[in-house]
C-alpha cells in the first residue's frame, strides 16, 4: 500500500512540473540570437557540456580557429558551408577563443565560455545568426584594405569629353557610354567590360549593366579582387584590392535601364597562377550571389606604365 501511494504522489509531482513549465534543476536556458559582423567586436559565445553551438554566416565560411582545441571543438563542413558547430569537450569550467574566417576575409570573433556540468541554470547559445553589417561591404575605417571613394553625380552629356580632369575619368566614361552596344553577359542582370587600360601603376576598368529583369534593381559599389579559383571552379580565397576611385551613372536600375561605370584601382605588383584579377557587381538583395567578370592581368598601357 505504502508503494502505491508512493507511486502517485512521484506521478502527480512530475504532472505539476509539466503544467507549471518548470525546467529541473541544472538544466540549460536555450538562447536564439542574430548578431551583425563587427570585425572590432569580440562576442560572448556562452556554451554548455552536452550541448552544440550553430552559427550561421551570411556567406561561405573559408577558416575556422579554436584558441583551445583541448577543451572546445569547432566542426565546420562543405555540404553547409555557412554553418559552424562549436561544443565545449571537457566537463570543466573553460575559456578560450575562437576566429571565423568568411569566403570575403571577413572575420568574427568570438570568447567562448563554458561553466561545466558544475553551471547551475546556465544560459546557452542555441543558434547565432550572424547578418552583414552596413560596413561590410566597404569597410570605413582607415585601417581597412577595401576603401572605395563615394560615388560622384550623374554625368552630363554636355561635360568637356576632351578629359580636363586630372584623372581622365569621365572622358574614359563618357565613351564607355556612347558604345551603343556592348557585348552582353548574363540573364536578368546584364554585364559587360570596356576596354581596359593602364597608365601610372593604375589599371582602369569601364564596364556597362543592364537591368533585364522585370523588378528595380539597386547595385552596390564594384570592388575588385584578386580571386583564387579551386576545383570545378570553386572558389578558395578572395583577396580584395584597394579601390582609388570609381564612379557610375545610376545603381538603382528600373527595368530595361543601363548604368555605367568605371573602376580606377593599382593593381598588385604580381601574382600566383592560379589566382584570377576579378571585378565584382552586386544586388543589394542578392550579395551571396555577385558577378564575378575576369579582367587582364596585363592591360594595354596608355602611357607612363610599369618599366
Amino acid at each position: 500500500m505504502m508503494k502505491i501511494c508512493l507511486g502517485i504522489v512521484l506521478s502527480l509531482s512530475t504532472v505539476a512540473t509539466a503544467q507549471t513549465g518548470e525546467k529541473p534543476e541544472g538544466s540549460a536556458r536555450p538562447r536564439v540570437s542574430t548578431s551583425a559582423i563587427e570585425p572590432e567586436e569580440v562576442r560572448v559565445l556562452r556554451l554548455h557540456p552536452g550541448y552544440a553551438t550553430s552559427l550561421r554566416m551570411p556567406e561561405e565560411i573559408s577558416s575556422v580557429v579554436i584558441g583551445n582545441p583541448s577543451d572546445f571543438k569547432a566542426e565546420h563542413s562543405d555540404a553547409e558551408p555557412k554553418l559552424v558547430f562549436i561544443k565545449p569537450i571537457t566537463k570543466v569550467p573553460a575559456e578560450s577563443n575562437a576566429l571565423i574566417t568568411t569566403r570575403s576575409g571577413h572575420t568574427v570573433s568570438l570568447q567562448l565560455i563554458s561553466p561545466g556540468t558544475s553551471g547551475v541554470d546556465a544560459t546557452v547559445d542555441f543558434i547565432v545568426e550572424y547578418r552583414r553589417s552596413r560596413r561590410f561591404l566597404v569597410e570605413e575605417t582607415d585601417e581597412s584594405s577595401l576603401v572605395v571613394a563615394d560615388s560622384k553625380g550623374l554625368l552630363s552629356e554636355a561635360h568637356d569629353v576632351g578629359g580636363t580632369n586630372g584623372n581622365g575619368i569621365e572622358t574614359q566614361l563618357v565613351k564607355q557610354k556612347r558604345i551603343a552596344r556592348p557585348d552582353w553577359q548574363g540573364k536578368e542582370l546584364l554585364t559587360a567590360i570596356g576596354e581596359v587600360s593602364e597608365e601610372h601603376d593604375q589599371m582602369t576598368v569601364p564596364f556597362s549593366v543592364f537591368n533585364d529583369s522585370k523588378r528595380w534593381i539597386e547595385l552596390l559599389p564594384p570592388q575588385i579582387q584578386l580571386d583564387s579559383g579551386g576545383a570545378h571552379g570553386k572558389r578558395t580565397k578572395a583577396e580584395p584590392v584597394p579601390i582609388a576611385d570609381y564612379q557610375m551613372t545610376a545603381r538603382r536600375l528600373a527595368p530595361g535601364a543601363r548604368a555605367d561605370g568605371i573602376v580606377v584601382f593599382e593593381r598588385p605588383a604580381f601574382k600566383e597562377s592560379g589566382e584570377r584579377l576579378m571585378l565584382q557587381l552586386s544586388e543589394a538583395e542578392q550579395v551571396d550571389r555577385p558577378i564575378l567578370l575576369p579582367l587582364p592581368f596585363v592591360a594595354a598601357a596608355a602611357g607612363g606604365g610599369r618599366q
